[in-house]
């Protein structure tokens, strides 16, 4: 039996959306049923908890042989992963999945969140638990948060330099996720995936406009200015400074590696770019 945690997250949904449709009896876990209930697949088995309060975990942890651990990028992900992965050993739980980030050739304490999944891991390596790290790179879907100001402004803003990125799209991470977690031989192992090509801004801001209908421009900023307008926008300031980090490290490290191994390992196709964005095309339009 494996319980999914972060469930009614980006990844989360998509990850027990594959589940769901494979028959693979799993349990979600999230903190808020209703909420949840109409962001899931019908007939899901749900648990309500959080994650780093050990007491409401025990109906979710019942009978659980195996764990797929997501939890929300904030402040406190670090102390809520370990907190849950204490957790998981004292129920009984014999293998614990553990969703991270990482991108080749980033120096993983530059950037906190990527910080705090590098201590997380350590931890449950540690812990006597059986181990595994699934560690995506940066997401198709972030471009989507971007539709808006790229409708209004017919400019694609960040703070990229000419670097290339190898963005990977949520649904080829879930469709791996659903294999890591029926698969033998997953211990000690770490998933490093991508998607199918290092892009260049301009070439994404390219693909964006075919779809859009119109030309869109990738005007390139400092870390500092897209801060600033994150702020502006509304975002946090602990969110805004951890992105400048992000795109700073991303600055060191202009060249983006592919790796689609676990692809490949697991018969999944990689989806490209131009079909992520052909498949949102209602939303740049």
């Amino acid at each position: 039996m494996i319980l999914v945690t972060g469930a009614a997250g980006l990844n989360g949904t998509h990850i027990v959306t594959q589940l769901h449709k494979q028959r693979v009896p799993f349990r979600a876990l999230v903190r808020d049923r209703a909420k949840a209930s109409s962001l899931l697949p019908d007939n899901v088995d749900i648990a309500e908890g959080d994650m780093s309060r050990s007491e409401t975990l025990g109906p979710a942890l019942e009978g659980i042989d195996k764990v797929l651990l997501i939890s929300s990028g904030d402040e406190r992900m670090l102390e809520t992963q370990c907190s849950f992965i204490d957790a998981c050993k004292r129920a009984g739980v014999e293998h614990v999945v553990k969703f991270s980030g990482n991108e080749t050739g980033f120096d993983r304490s530059r950037f906190r969140f990527t910080e705090m999944h590098a201590q997380a891991e350590l931890y449950l390596e540690r812990s006597g638990l059986r181990w595994t790290h699934l560690q995506p790179c940066g997401f198709m879907q972030v471009y989507l948060r971007e539709a808006r100001s790229i409708m209004e402004s017919g400019e694609l803003r960040l703070a990229a330099g000419d670097i290339t990125l190898a963005p990977i799209d949520v649904l080829d991470i879930a469709r791996i996720s659903a294999a890591v977690l029926q698969a033998p031989r997953q211990d000690g192992r770490r998933h490093l995936m991508t998607g199918p090509e290092a892009l260049p801004m301009s070439r994404i801001a390219a693909l964006i406009s075919i779809v859009a209908g119109r030309a869109i421009d990738y005007v390139p900023i400092t870390p500092e200015q897209r801060r600033q307008e994150m702020l502006a926008a509304g975002a946090s300031p602990y969110f805004a400074d951890a992105l400048f980090e992000q795109a700073t490290e991303r600055l060191r490290n202009p060249q983006a590696i592919v790796h689609l191994e676990s692809h490949q390992e697991f018969n999944v196709t990689p989806t490209s770019f131009a079909n992520f964005v052909k498949r949102h095309a209602f939303i740049f339009q």
